[in-house]
């Protein structure tokens, strides 16, 4: 299925869906913005399990974002850049060794993911393919609505943290030694964070950055490869690659749904919606209202994307989000750097993924030669 034109038709005959599944379905800009940033009424406590701190509202949820925010600033990702650099330039190489097709998502999209994400955590190399393995089979659960296979998959997750965390605290590692460390000795409300909270810190990060970043890996070689004139404007004038792949990952995003709760009876048109009723927010819909942006499913180079709902919007919007930038840019400029012309393989369409991913399962690109 199709789940952008699907939106893209409810939008305008039915922006406010119902669904046995996803509950109450908000699918315009005007409405998506304000489910997100209506804190009070639209609760992100929309689960059992204590999410830290995208389960959380204020004012319990602002300590926390307040001490994450400063792992993502300018200054890390300053320091940060030679090394997701030389993760992008390693995996092109490698990709495009030979003049065959390539598959996006096996050879630079998850790779890139959760290398970047390893190696910005100071996590170990092989912690790459557990986290891989992870992120498929939360998906296929999250897919198949097995609860079983989700927890078990959680229990897994925290196992792989807390033997990390285990290995700092055996070598007395000091909070300067990495982001995971660091981590370790954070404080919040006069006391030190506990595991289970590490734990679903670094649980938000990864689930968000792995899954986010290799679909839009997976968009944006698609979409280049496809557009050929867009692709050989990128390669004479690079500084333009930041703004094409915002304008790019607006007409197809790689995140599909957050969940909210009313708190309270709030009023969309003519319908009401009850208190404690889930609320799935279609982020993709919103980028694609032509209400907000002119001729949407068009590539433009004059968007204004301050309403670009990309990220999200409001006080959980993604605090990730310079990591996944700085990451996107290394790696497309590293792809258009190392390759003569992308191109789609006809013989091959992409196979779309599986709801909840967006983007595309796999992806078949040709890359037409060895590098410029």
């Amino acid at each position: 299925m199709d789940h952008y034109r699907v939106w893209d038709r409810n939008r305008e005959r039915c922006p406010l869906t119902r669904d046995r599944r996803l509950g109450w379905g908000v699918t315009r800009h005007a409405d998506i913005t304000r489910a997100s940033q209506d804190h009070a009424s639209f609760s992100n406590q929309v689960s059992v399990h204590r999410s830290v701190p995208n389960g959380m509202d204020p004012p319990e949820h602002t300590p926390y974002r307040n001490m994450i925010e400063p792992y993502f600033d300018r200054e890390r990702m300053a320091a940060f850049a030679p090394v997701c650099r030389a993760i992008a330039a390693d995996l092109v190489r490698d990709a495009v060794a030979t003049d065959s097709a390539i598959e996006v998502q096996a050879s630079l999209g998850f790779p890139f993911a959760t290398r970047v994400q390893c190696r910005f955590l100071g996590w170990p190399a092989s912690m790459e393919q557990a986290l891989h393995h992870w992120a498929t089979v939360n998906v296929r659960a999250i897919r198949d609505l097995d609860r079983a296979a989700l927890a078990e998959n959680a229990r897994r997750f925290e196992d792989l943290i807390k033997g990390q965390l285990q290995v700092r605290r055996d070598t007395l590692a000091g909070p300067d030694t990495d982001l995971t460390t660091r981590l370790m000795h954070e404080r919040v409300h006069g006391r030190g964070l506990r595991d289970e909270e590490i734990v679903s810190i670094l649980r938000n990060w990864t689930a968000g950055e792995v899954g986010t970043i290799s679909a839009s890996v997976g968009i944006l070689a698609h979409f280049l490869a496809t557009h050929a004139d867009l692709q050989a404007t990128l390669r004479y004038e690079p500084v333009r690659i930041p703004y094409a792949i915002e304008e790019i990952l607006r007409i197809q995003g790689p995140l599909l749904t957050n969940r909210r709760k009313t708190t309270c009876p709030v009023q969309f048109g003519e319908t009401c919606i009850p208190a404690n009723q889930p609320v799935t927010i279609h982020w993709p819909s919103g980028n694609r209202d032509p209400r907000i942006f002119h001729d949407p499913l068009i590539f433009r180079w004059d968007r204004n994307l301050n309403d670009s709902l990309l990220y999200g919007s409001g006080i959980h919007a993604c605090p990730g989000a310079p990591l996944a930038r700085h990451g996107l840019h290394v790696l497309v400029e590293a792809l258009l750097d190392g390759s003569q012309h992308l191109a789609p393989v006809r013989e091959q369409p992409p196979i779309p993924a599986d709801f909840p991913l967006g983007g595309y399962a796999r992806v078949w690109i040709t890359t037409h030669g060895a590098p410029r």
